[in-house]
């Protein structure tokens, strides 16, 4: 499943949720989505259990929305509830002038 961005900024205004940060450490620390966290898409695809709740929905994204809507997928078939965000990170910056 993925989300348009300007779809997500309307749930992300609106409401606490789940956003996961799929770029490397390097990439987050240098500028993010406010309140996401940083998991590695390596370290999330290797071991899901240990980050992700199947009773939750998280919202992910990548630098820009190819390899988080590959990830989503796969999670997605292991029965966790993952939503991509089409354009990723940059796509946020083009949104959100504030960042």
């Amino acid at each position: 499943m993925t989300i348009d961005m300007i779809d997500f900024l309307d749930i992300y205004k609106n409401k606490t949720i789940n956003i996961i940060d799929i770029r490397s450490r390097y990439i987050y620390e240098l500028s993010h989505i406010p309140n996401a966290i940083n998991i590695p898409y390596d370290y999330l695809i290797l071991n899901p259990p240990k980050y992700l709740n199947k009773n939750e929905t998280y919202y992910l994204y990548c630098q820009a929305g190819y390899t988080s809507k590959s990830i989503a997928k796969k999670l997605n078939s292991s029965g966790y509830q993952t939503i991509s965000i089409n354009g990723g990170y940059n796509s946020y910056k083009l949104n959100n002038k504030r960042n």
